[in-house]
Order: structure tokens, then C-alpha cells, then sequence
């Protein structure tokens, strides 16, 4: 019998039937695969050469150095500081891959298995909770592609990032990674995170502030340690947990680091050491080299400002525009929150409360409460007894006639008792008068410190470059100078009488500051106490062209009217000008044009731009030196003699304009030149008897002061000069203030081009004997 004979036999239509199955699968197959291989060619026909990473580098930060080396300021689109890889601890690539991708070292830049377990987990929870990306991915996706959340975006995202495995090694990618992610605050790169949360750099971080930083990655404004602590922690605990299970620490360890607290030493670019200068910096860079070689290219900028000086000059300044504030009286309360429906006493709160609470402060504060004896007040989260002391300098005596519940006022933070979350405090008030600032090293034309303005948040314009003010008899020098150079000597005599002048509008007639007329008197004299009649009967003399020659030869670029009363001082001239002029004085009269920069080199350090000054002799040695001892007179016996109590070889100049609206001192030592101005931005006067010596004087000895403690006098000369007192020695500290018909409007906005001595380094052709250019580039 056939053992087959009894089995089903297939029919022809059922080969057929299976037949066209297997053909329709494999007709499927060969359809998905043709579609797979179109859809790979058509999202890979446009994605990015991953071989860009290996030229790639990120925004980084432009930073700007001082005279030391320090760093005084930055720019940026993107706060970021570039790491290599062996500056990356250990600690932190650890947490890195707990949080964000525990199989980092062993996937192929997808990991498929995380994939599924997210998928997965979604499905049953029916929601989107778990993250699947590799850091690969998200290097892949930070680099190369847009956030947008689409299939394209997705499925380029992992060809990508197996091209990256395959072409770098995972010590690249994570250095990579690094640098480039985003952790909030504006920071790009855990090794800015560093420095802005805890400054310090990477490799110095402890395991608790590595885990925190790790755990930005996610969600960086919602951890932010700063605006966040609560949920910082929370985070930061959570790393460490992925951390022990991962393997990586112990559960000790991990235990020992959530006991310490969050922290925080946040370290600020520092752009409020010196910030009209910066912008001065910021400005310039921006015209010469545009805003994406500054905010992103990483320039290094090495400048001339001294940070010990300049410090100095921010004090001397603030403290000179409060004296002469609180000197005028208390302004009064501005606003009242109960009155104008701020809030209430129990809930309101001030945007200076974010800033640290620490003497020497100056912060908003809330009267909550008020009687004969006290007010409370409320400064965050301290409270204050503000007693009638803290408000003497008001003159007023009961704080009733002062405080009104829910005021708010400026108080400067003498101390704080963080136990009895109390503070003592002093009343203040801001300034309303402006002034400037200006320090150069004759000898370079450094710029060495440089204040535009009492608060540069409140006002950005620098009143040491920007503001074209009267000099007042501050320009006398250029007339003695003048003088000099036609043969005329210190010690020849000219007579201080009541004159006319004949003008094209009749006659002139001016007048001295006090009234008073002394008969014949020195040249020396003349100046030391600030004569006007003389110094108009010598400009008379020897012509007031000559004279305004003369100040262009030492650098002014100012319109100078040819007529008298620019001899004493109607021009408007800039801070920057006159300080830069006075250097030719101590330096055997040669002239070096300012310069903020020295040096600028890309992020490499490949140099880009070196600042070497223009030289220019402006006058000859013999005539510098014979001025140099002519204006050592105005502090030993004229209008500046209180300036001897730097106990120091000084010459130097106050000015003061018609009605006291602008108070002048523009004063040196062998090797630096100072100038303060001082007063309001709109023209009006600073009160009377407000002069140069009263108002500006007092600043630039301070500056001083603090410049030249502990440090030996420097002479001016191999051979220092000696002053010739004055028979009949006037008490000094008096200034005479010019006579100025139809004085020009001020000018609030410098010349640009070449005609800005600042940028250009270019001066006015000199008089006839004087400017001879001796070198330059």
C-alpha cells in the first residue's frame, strides 16, 4: 500500500493561493524597503555634514582684561567658557550619565532598548513622561537641527547621531556635549555654570554642585537654583539617587552630599567695576569689528584700566556729587505705595530686594510705621529703626515730619544682624548733579580710570567723552603757554586794572571773580589765583588766534571763537580733551593720544590689533617745565592750595563758568593727570559760590589720595622747579569764573569721524613753533 495514499493532496488553485501570498509579502517587503531606502534618501539628501563638528566652535564670550591681567567685563549672545575634555571631573560625567544616559558608553548613539522601555511605559500610563534621547542625541539636535518635534526632525536626529558615534570617540562627544548644552540663566556649557553659581572652575566642583548642574539639563528654568531653590534641591537630590543606583557613589555618599545646602557665590560679569569705559570698549569694538565677531567669536581685549584706580575714582566721585547733594538738602519723598495703590505694607515688594543686603548698600526701603521717636522700615526681609542720626544731614529732627507710612525711600546698609533680621541703616537720596571722572598716565596715554556718570543704569551718557562743556579758567593755561612761546617769562608783570575792549557789539568789559583789582602782578600770580583781567590783557597781547592755535596744537578740537572771552574758557571742550591736553604739561611737552586698548586677539589669541599712540610734540621741554612751575603756584599759594595736603610735587587748574554751572579741576603729578567736572545735564547753576575749588577740587584729592597712599613723592624734572611765592600771598580756595557774551548752547553729542581725537588719534595743526610731530603709528 502507498504510504502517501491517504494524505490530502494540494490542489493546483491552493499552490497558486500560497503562491501569490509569499509573492504579495515579498512584494510588501520590497515596497517598505524601496519607501525606507526613498525616506532615508530623501532625509539625508539635506542633513548636515557631521564632519562640520570636527571645525566647529561655539559662541563664546568676548571678555575685556584690565592693565593686570584682571577681567573687568564681557560680552555675549551666549555666557559660555570652552573646557577640554580632561578638564570635565569625573564627578560630573557620572551624573551626567545617571540623569540624562546611563548606557552612554555602550549604545551606538541610539539606544533602542530605552526607546522601547519609554515607549512602553508610555502606553500604559498614556502619557508622554519618559525622555529616550542619548546624549547624542541631544548634541545632535542642539548642533544640527531645528527644536521643532516632528517625525523628519526625530528620524534625522538618530541618522545623525550614529554618524557622530561612528566618526568621534565618546571622550569627544562628551566634551562636545559639555560645552554646547544649555543650563539656564543665559549659560551654555557646565563650565560657565561653574563659574556663574559657584565661581569656580569644573574641576574644583564637589559632588553635590556637579549633581546640581547636572540636573539643569532638563529643565533649566524650573531648577534654577537662583529663582528655584526648592525644586534645585529636589533635582539635585534626584541626580544623586540616579547616581547610586548607577553604581557610581555609595548610598553614603550620596546621603552626605544632599546634607550640604545649596550654596551659591554667583559671580556676575563684571561690568560694574567700570561700566562707562566698558561701553566706551563695547562701542568701539562693535564699529570695527561687528556684533557677531564681539558677542559670539570670543574676542580677548586687553585694555589700560587700572582696577585699583578706577575703584578709587568711583568712590571719589560718588562721594563728591553726595556732598554737594545733601550739602543743597533733603529732596523729599517721591513716591508712597498706599497712595498710589502699590500694594500694602504686609505684601509689597521691591525689585532692589533681589540684590544682596550687605553694608555699604544702597536699597529702597518701606516705612511700615512712624512716630516722634523712629520709623520702621522695611528692606526685604530686614527691618530697620531709623533713629533722627540717621537722618541728620536733612537738618530735620522728628521722623514725623520726614516718614510717612508706606514711603519709600533710599537707605544706604551701615550693618546687618542676620540673627535678629535686623539692619542699621542711614537716610540717602540720590544725586540729582552729575560729574565725571577721567584719569591718564601722561607718559603712555593710558587710560587708567574713567566714571561717566553717578549711576551709568540711571543714565548711559558718558560725561567724560560725550559732554561738551564751558572749561571755564581752566583753558588759561593755553594763554600762559601761549605766552611763553612769544618770549614773555613767569616772573614779567602785568597790570590787574578795570579795561574795555573794543568788540564787534561795543566794548567788553569784564570783570575779576571777587570785584577786586590787585595792580601790577606777576604772570605767575595771574594764574596761580586766577585773574581775569590779566589773562584777557595777555591774550590781547599776544593774540587770541595764537592762543586758540595753541589749544589745538594740545589737542582741542572745539569750536574757539577769535574773540576774548575764549580765553576764559567759553569753549566747550570735553573732559577727554582737557585731561589729555594738561598731559603734555608733565611730560616735557609731548603729547601721546589716549587709548582704552592696548591689545585685541581672536579667541586663539592670533592678534588682531595692537595700539600703539601717536606721539606729538606740542611744545618744547624748556616751555612745558616753565609751566609746569607756573601751575605748581595755583596749589602752593592760589585757588587750589587745599590740594597741598597731598603733601606731593602738583600742578594743576580749577575752572568755573558764569553762574557756576560747571565747576572744573584738571590737576597732575609726574605720572598721572586727573580732571573732574562737575554739574547738571540741562544748563543751570550750581549755587552759589559752587566753584571749581569748592566742587571739584575735594573729588580729584580724594582720587589722589587713594592713588598715592604709602608711595615717596615723584619729582616732576631731573632738576624739579622751584615756586616763587608771591609777595603778598592771597588764602586761595577761590575761583574766578569767566565773562562769556552769548555763550554757546552745550553740546551733547561728540564729532565722529576723523575729527574725534578719541578714535582717530588725529589733532588741529599747531601754531607757528609749536606741534612738531616727532613719531607715531
Amino acid at each position: 500500500m502507498d504510504p502517501f495514499s491517504n494524505m490530502p493532496t494540494i490542489s493546483i488553485r491552493g499552490r497558486k493561493f500560497f503562491g501569490r501570498i509569499v509573492f504579495g509579502f515579498f512584494l510588501l517587503l520590497s515596497i517598505g524597503l524601496g519607501a525606507l531606502s526613498g525616506l532615508v534618501f530623501v532625509y539625508v539628501s539635506d542633513l548636515p555634514q557631521v564632519s562640520q563638528l570636527e571645525n566647529y566652535r561655539p559662541d563664546v564670550i568676548t571678555e575685556v582684561y584690565a592693565d593686570d591681567g584682571q577681567t573687568i567685563g564681557s560680552f555675549a549672545m551666549e555666557r559660555r567658557i570652552i573646557v577640554d575634555y580632561q578638564h570635565i571631573p569625573r564627578n560630573l560625567q557620572e551624573a551626567i550619565i545617571s540623569v540624562e544616559d546611563q548606557n552612554f558608553e555602550k549604545h551606538i548613539g541610539v539606544d533602542f532598548i530605552r526607546i522601547a522601555s519609554a515607549a512602553w511605559k508610555d502606553i500604559v500610563t498614556w502619557k508622554k513622561k519618559e525622555g529616550a534621547s542619548t546624549l547624542t542625541q541631544q548634541l545632535s539636535r542642539n548642533l544640527f537641527l531645528t527644536p521643532d518635534k516632528s517625525f523628519k526632525r526625530k528620524f534625522q536626529e538618530i541618522l545623525l547621531s550614529i554618524q557622530i558615534e561612528r566618526r568621534y570617540s565618546k571622550q569627544q562627544i562628551m566634551t562636545f556635549y559639555c560645552n554646547e548644552v544649555y543650563i539656564g540663566s543665559g549659560l551654555y556649557g557646565f563650565a560657565s555654570g561653574a563659574d556663574y553659581f559657584y565661581g569656580k572652575t569644573l574641576d574644583k566642583l564637589t559632588l553635590d554642585e556637579a549633581a546640581l548642574l547636572a540636573g539643569l539639563v532638563q529643565r533649566p528654568s524650573a531648577t534654577s537654583p537662583t529663582s528655584n531653590p526648592k525644586a534645585a534641591l529636589a533635582r539635585r537630590n534626584h541626580v544623586l539617587d540616579r547616581m547610586v543606583v548607577e553604581r557610581y557613589i555609595t548610598r553614603e555618599q550620596a546621603e552626605a552630599a544632599k546634607q550640604n545646602p545649596i550654596a551659591l557665590h554667583v559671580h556676575q560679569p563684571n561690568n560694574d567695576l567700570a561700566p562707562y569705559f566698558i561701553e566706551d570698549i563695547r562701542q568701539y569694538l562693535m564699529d570695527k569689528y561687528g556684533a557677531q565677531e564681539v558677542q559670539e567669536k570670543g574676542l580677548k581685549v586687553y585694555t589700560t584700566l587700572n582696577v585699583a584706580m578706577q575703584k578709587q575714582a568711583n568712590a571719589a566721585l560718588t562721594e563728591g556729587l553726595k556732598d554737594y547733594d545733601r550739602r543743597h538738602g533733603w529732596h523729599g519723598i517721591e513716591h508712597n505705595i498706599l497712595q498710589e495703590h502699590l500694594g500694602d505694607l504686609e505684601t509689597y515688594f521691591s525689585d532692589d530686594w533681589k540684590k544682596p543686603v550687605v553694608p555699604g548698600a544702597q536699597l529702597t526701603g518701606l516705612v511700615v510705621d512712624v512716630d516722634a521717636r523712629e520709623a520702621i522700615v522695611k528692606i526685604g526681609p530686614l527691618m530697620a529703626h531709623v533713629v533722627p542720626p540717621d537722618f541728620a544731614w536733612t537738618k530735620i529732627t522728628s521722623p514725623l515730619q520726614i516718614f510717612h507710612p508706606g514711603d519709600l525711600a533710599l537707605f544706604t546698609i551701615a550693618s546687618v544682624d542676620s540673627k535678629t533680621g535686623t539692619a542699621k541703616v542711614s537716610l540717602d537720596q540720590t544725586p540729582q548733579v552729575q560729574g565725571s571722572l577721567l584719569a591718564i598716565e601722561p607718559q603712555s596715554g593710558d587710560v587708567k580710570a574713567m566714571v561717566g556718570g553717578y549711576d551709568f543704569d540711571t543714565s548711559k551718557f558718558n560725561h567724560a567723552t560725550q559732554a561738551w562743556r564751558q572749561v571755564g579758567s581752566s583753558f588759561k593755561p593755553y594763554v600762559y603757554t601761549t605766552a611763553l612761546m612769544q618770549g614773555m617769562k613767569p616772573d614779567d608783570t602785568i597790570l590787574d586794572a578795570p579795561v574795555s575792549f573794543p568788540s564787534a557789539g561795543g566794548l567788553y568789559t569784564p570783570h575779576n571773580y571777587d570785584g577786586k583789582y590787585e595792580g601790577v602782578i606777576t604772570l605767575r600770580r595771574a594764574l596761580a589765583e586766577s585773574r581775569n583781567i590779566p589773562a584777557l590783557r595777555v591774550a590781547a597781547k599776544i593774540g587770541i588766534k595764537n592762543v586758540i592755535d595753541t589749544a589745538k596744537a594740545f589737542g582741542i578740537t572745539a569750536k574757539m571763537e577769535p574773540f576774548l572771552p575764549t580765553a576764559l574758557g567759553a569753549a566747550d571742550i570735553t573732559l577727554w580733551e582737557q585731561v589729555s591736553a594738561f598731559s603734555v604739561f608733565p611730560n616735557d611737552g609731548v603729547r601721546l593720544t589716549p587709548r582704552e586698548i592696548r591689545r585685541v586677539t581672536s579667541y586663539e589669541g592670533e592678534a588682531l590689533e595692537d595700539d600703539y599712540p601717536q606721539v606729538t610734540e606740542v611744545i618744547p621741554s624748556p616751555i612745558a617745565r616753565e609751566m609746569v612751575s607756573l601751575m605748581e603756584g595755583v596749589v602752593q599759594f592760589g585757588t587750589s592750595t587745599r590740594a597741598k595736603v597731598l603733601k606731593r610735587p602738583l600742578g594743576g587748574k580749577t575752572g568755573t563758568t558764569n553762574d557756576f554751572t560747571d565747576a572744573w579741576f584738571i590737576g597732575y603729578t609726574p605720572s598721572l593727570v586727573c580732571g573732574v567736572w562737575v554739574g547738571f545735564d540741562e544748563k543751570k547753576s550750581l549755587g552759589d559760590k559752587e566753584t571749581g575749588a569748592r566742587l571739584a577740587l575735594p573729588i580729584f584729592i580724594q582720587f589722589m589720595q587713594g592713588v598715592y597712599d604709602n608711595k615717596p613723592p615723584e619729582q616732576f624734572f631731573s632738576e624739579p622747579p622751584v615756586v616763587q611765592k608771591a609777595s603778598n600771598e592771597s588764602p586761595g580756595d577761590t575761583e574766578a569764573p569767566r565773562e562769556v557774551a552769548n555763550p554757546a548752547p552745550t553740546k551733547r553729542i561728540p564729532p565722529s569721524g576723523a575729527s574725534n581725537p578719541k578714535k582717530s588719534g588725529v589733532i588741529a595743526a599747531p601754531a607757528k613753533g609749536v606741534g612738531k610731530r616727532i613719531s607715531g603709528q
